[in-house]
């Protein structure tokens, strides 16, 4: 419930449509005498949330300014997933360079998947106490330092601590585009937006093993080339460090609670009281005190229909600081910290975690298992070849772009409209039904496709494309439904999500491979098929109790943050 509807005008909203309005559900149309801003003159569109009339607010920013935060946000995201699973192709020259085996040179990338995500109870806190801005500018720089240490790592311990360095340094990746969309973009948007978000992330972890294997191969002589690789991460790091120092403004802006304007208010009569001002002057100064505030849209029954800054305004100077101030740091930083473990005992949450990690795990399988199957007899494939392979799963990805937000987006508009302008966020589920179809028959034929060694055009034009779509469509309906029924807590949603998915990776990168050499390729495959099946399965259970979930929850503080 991102309206913020004040408690009298919830239950006159309430009484007119006939419906219970909890957290997640949201009002697309004008209802009665209440009136809200649209996305255009021409349009019946509400927005949501409601922008304010200030024209900093990043909802009220030009398209100019938009494009320049996500692209920014979006390049970010990318050069930092673009390392830690980058390293599948180029195993063959690690195990030669640090004189090892292929189940330690995994672990580079297992300890930097599981380190990847527990460093979000450090980004996540501070991009809520003190900005996002501040948090991409951080951890790229230790991005850049962790990419020049890899290069020049000379020893196994060396190459693993930067590896650490680096799985630090990547969390936001995973946490704060999600929260800069919800900061930007409005809610019918948003669908898009993030499957843009997964699309770009997933697709550097597609792109690294692409890149990385011609590099390692051919980028240098006597087996450095896989240290180029590291030189053009440290390149390309550094000049999104100066993008987003630049193009980057802050997007973190508060907006005004219900409990917050009754606050205002009760503190308004109390002063006008001890002033003994007669009540018809209460009144009047009680009215012309609020907006001084700078608390918008008090009374959604008289809200103007149309914002003057909508797609005007500009990021401020203020804006443009290294980081926001924060009145109550620690306080914040206490409650970010415990907020991602709490989230855990919420049905949706829960629901997203598992439908990311999962489908997330289809993809890591196939990374984890490219060179193992790929190298070896009958194919017999080198590390260029083993690389280029994941173009297949980078135009999966694509596909998925291309259809999973704008599809998610429009099936919960049409939703929308045959439930009298009630938005509730399960109507996104339906969306995940062919992209679960498509999971299915990735697995499959890659399981019994390396098992049986059939030909590698039918393993990777079929069985690798259908994980490329799914991978960019299904963590991005399941993430979207949970962001918009808390969105509130966005970051720490994602706190909780990467927590779950990078654990259950590094423990799957911890057994995998040995896994396979015992009983083939059709066991774990098939299994971790099999999970993702039954967290996608449980969308049914939401599609019909979703909405009792969130009552159950709607009192929770989450909503108040």
């Amino acid at each position: 419930m991102e309206m913020n509807y004040d408690e009298n005008t919830l239950h006159q909203l309430e009484e007119e449509l006939h419906v219970q309005i909890v957290p997640g559900t949201e009002i697309m149309t004008d209802v009665g005498s209440h009136h809200f801003v649209k996305s255009s003159s021409n349009s019946h569109r509400v927005l949501v949330p409601q922008p304010s009339d200030d024209p900093h607010d990043p909802l009220n920013w030009s398209t100019f300014w938009k494009f320049s935060t996500l692209t920014c946000a979006t390049a970010a995201t990318f050069v930092q997933g673009m390392g830690p699973l980058a390293l599948a192709p180029m195993f063959p020259q690690l195990i030669e360079a640090f004189d090892s085996n292929l189940n330690d040179v995994v672990q580079f990338t297992g300890i930097a998947i599981l380190v990847l995500g527990f460093s979000n109870f450090i980004w996540v806190p501070l991009s809520t106490s003190f900005g996002r801005r501040p948090v991409y500018l951080a951890s790229l720089l230790i991005c850049f330092g962790s990419a020049i240490w890899r290069a020049k790592a000379k020893t196994y311990g060396s190459f693993m601590g930067a590896s650490v360095l680096n799985g630090i340094a990547a969390g936001p990746a995973e946490t704060v585009q999600p929260n800069v969309i919800a900061d930007v973009m409005f809610l019918h948007e948003r669908g898009a937006y993030q499957t843009l978000y997964f699309v770009f992330y997933f697709g550097s972890l597609m792109i690294g093993p692409i890149i990385a294997g011609p590099m390692a191969e051919y980028a240098g002589a006597n087996n450095t080339g896989w240290r180029n690789f590291w030189w053009l991460n440290v390149g390309l790091i550094g000049a999104t460090f100066l993008m987003c120092l630049f193009g980057f403004p802050e997007t973190k802006w508060h907006r005004v609670h219900p409990d917050e304007l009754r606050r205002v208010a009760t503190e308004a009569d109390m002063k006008s009281s001890d002033e003994k001002i007669v009540a018809q002057n209460t009144e009047d100064s009680s009215i012309e005190k609020a907006p001084s505030t700078g608390l918008q849209g008090l009374s959604h029954s008289t809200t103007a229909q149309k914002d003057p800054w909508l797609g005007k305004g500009r990021p401020s100077k203020q804006q443009f600081k290294l980081f926001q101030s924060n009145a109550h740091p620690f306080k914040s930083i206490a409650l970010d910290l415990w907020i991602p473990w709490k989230l855990f005992a919420f049905p949706i949450v829960e629901f997203a975690s598992f439908v990311v990690s999962w489908s997330a795990s289809c993809f890591l399988t196939d990374n984890l298992l490219q060179s193992q199957a790929f190298a070896a007899p009958p194919y017999n494939f080198s590390p260029l070849k083993v690389g280029f392979f994941n173009f297949a799963v980078l135009v999966g990805a694509i596909i998925g772009l291309l259809t999973a937000g704008p599809l998610s987006d429009y099936i919960s508009m049409v939703l929308t409209k045959r439930n009298n302008g009630i938005r509730e966020p399960e109507m996104r589920l339906p969306t995940m039904i062919p992209y679960f179809i498509l999971m299915l028959i990735g697995n499959f034929v890659t399981a019994f496709g390396w098992q049986h060694q059939l030909n590698w055009k039918v393993i990777v034009i079929v069985g690798w494309a259908c994980t490329g779509i799914q991978v960019a469509a299904l963590p991005a309906i399941a993430s979207t439904y949970a962001i918009d029924s808390y969105k509130p807590v966005a970051g720490s949603i994602f706190v909780s999500i990467t927590v779950n998915k990078n654990l259950w990776g590094y423990g799957f990168s911890k057994f995998i491979n040995t896994w396979v050499e015992s009983s083939g390729y059709v066991p774990p495959i098939m299994t971790n098929m099999s999970l993702t099946a039954l967290w996608c399965l449980s969308g049914i259970i939401f599609w019909f109790y979703g909405k009792r979930f969130r009552v159950w929850t709607k009192n929770s503080s989450v909503h108040h943050m």
